[in-house]
């Protein structure tokens, strides 16, 4: 497995020493599909690699309500928790398992001296920060610009392109979660896609043709 992550670390253009040293202290994590990995008003003490499978991050309001925000995939690691980490501040999101994932998670505690002394660590944190940046500021043009219904489709529509899949596997009331809307709104919106023959639905899944 070490090779595995060795190989995938050094394809992100990474030093050798630098290597080394996350194959030293970091470990692997293996989590299935759902599990929660990072939780809102709390402290990230590892930062998550995904070495395989794929993450998604949700915001999530003090009544529970929660929005879908974007995914990490093979290479990327989440901005947010080594904002919190460094600012000392509690997270205000969360990170969940959208798939079965392998993950090698690093000890905050290196990630400071690492952006430092290593500039192909600084330059990764820093792409990382703008890659999630520039999601989020679609995340906020979608809810600000576009109508549901376009909202709906741009979501599908990247879940098939992180996914690699037509299928998408998701009940009306998990894209309602994720997109903080109601079910009943969802389900008359897919019922127009499908009739602009643009999804087809089947039990507890959905196919984008």
């Amino acid at each position: 497995m070490k090779a595995l992550i060795e190989h995938a670390l050094t394809n992100m253009s990474l030093e050798p020493e630098l290597i080394s040293e996350i194959l030293d202290y970091g470990r692997l994590k293996k989590v299935r599909a759902g599990q929660l990995i990072i939780g809102p008003d709390s402290t990230s003490k590892e930062m998550p690699l995904v070495i395989s499978g794929i993450l998604k991050v949700m915001k999530q309001d003090q009544d529970g309500n929660e929005i879908f925000l974007y995914y990490l995939e093979g290479g990327d690691t989440c901005a947010m928790s080594i904002a919190c980490c460094i600012e000392g501040k509690l997270n205000r999101f969360k990170v969940l398992a959208e798939e079965d994932s392998e993950l090698w998670m690093i000890p905050m505690a290196y990630v400071d001296g690492w952006v430092q002394k290593y500039n192909s660590f600084r330059k990764y944190v820093f792409d990382a920060y703008q890659s999630r940046f520039d999601e989020l500021l679609e995340t906020i043009e979608s809810i600000s610009f576009m109508n549901m219904d376009q909202r709906l489709l741009k979501f599908l529509l990247d879940k098939k392109q992180v996914t690699g899949s037509y299928v998408i596997q998701m009940t009306h009331q998990q894209i309602a979660r994720e997109l903080n809307s109601s079910r009943v709104v969802v389900s008359r919106l897919l019922k127009q896609l499908e009739r602009q023959q643009k999804i087809q639905q089947y039990r507890n899944r959905i196919e984008i043709l």
